[in-house]
């Protein structure tokens, strides 16, 4: 096995953890969460979208067939699964075995923002939703929703669903733009983390859609996450002629351990400090075991 990390931030690295039954394999997997049991959910591009793991990477199940075309980002919280259709633009909660909840938008309606081709800058910030990327709630209740694709923005729900403000606009540099919000996360304090990964750049805002920090010296981010000591985890794209890396951060920001691994759209830290990764080139999933 293959040692990473620093000093109290070592890991056990496993490539392709989970076991599906003989015969099948894994299509293009966007990301991955973990339960309050510590069971893993694979959100992969075919039907069934879910597949779902013990924290053996023994399998259990799947569910979704059909009810998701383009699958993107995915939070569990309160075990409750909350995922983005990225095609069909909109964000939807299910239980944890596939029941669904809520759909926010419309699927298949776009809003205006001149935007034709995924990923670029787009002329105008407009509101929900246009390629949706992410969606998380907040301690409140409230959802958000990172809606990058084709728009540059962050949207903000009550729990029910109600639309209370959105923030952002196109642009590379100042603190508010966007070029493709790629992930959004909510920490326990209410603040929202923000992926703004064309911009290589991780904005950090108020609950209300306040600026309150950026973290600028990195590559593109895929994804963040936080583990319970408050440490922030960071899957970024190539970049520069450098390899994907995952980046440990702590809360100001500053880089705590670093190492090199396969290209991670998604990543997820469960209830152990155990880090897995969702990989589109390799279609698999890799496990980081914290030893330190």
């Amino acid at each position: 096995m293959t040692t990473v990390g620093a000093d109290k931030l070592t890991y056990e690295a496993i490539q392709d953890f989970p076991r599906l039954p003989e015969g099948q394999s894994f299509a293009v997997v966007s990301t991955v969460a973990t339960d309050s049991q510590d069971r893993l959910y694979v959100f992969q591009r075919t039907n069934p979208p879910i597949v779902v793991f013990d924290k053996n990477g023994k399998y259990l199940g799947e569910w979704g067939e059909k009810a998701i075309t383009a699958p993107h980002g995915m939070t569990i919280t309160d075990d409750v699964v909350y995922v983005t259709d990225r095609e069909d633009s909109v964000a939807v909660s299910f239980t944890l075995d596939g029941r669904p909840l809520r759909v926010l938008g419309n699927r298949g309606v776009y809003s205006d923002t001149g935007c034709e081709k995924p990923a670029d800058l787009v002329p105008r910030a407009a509101g929900p939703f246009n390629y949706p990327t992410e969606m998380a709630p907040g301690p409140n209740g409230d959802i958000y929703v990172s809606d990058g694709y084709r728009n540059s923005r962050v949207h903000r729900f009550t729990k029910d669903g109600q639309l209370i403000n959105s923030w952002g606009r196109p642009g590379k540099s100042e603190p508010g733009e966007f070029h493709l919000p790629h992930s959004v996360f909510i920490a326990p304090d209410g603040k929202v983390y923000v992926c703004d990964r064309s911009n290589r750049r991780i904005q950090i805002f108020t609950a209300e859609g306040e600026f309150v920090n950026m973290w600028t010296d990195m590559a593109g981010p895929n994804d963040i996450a936080m583990d319970g000591d408050g440490l922030f985890y960071i899957a970024e794209q190539e970049a520069d002629g450098n390899p994907p890396y995952l980046t440990i951060r702590n809360a100001e920001g500053e880089i705590q351990a670093k190492w090199g691994i396969r290209h991670a759209h998604g990543l997820w830290v469960d209830s152990r400090g155990d880090i897995y990764l969702g990989l589109t080139t390799s279609h698999s999933v890799d496990k980081y075991v914290r030893q330190g």
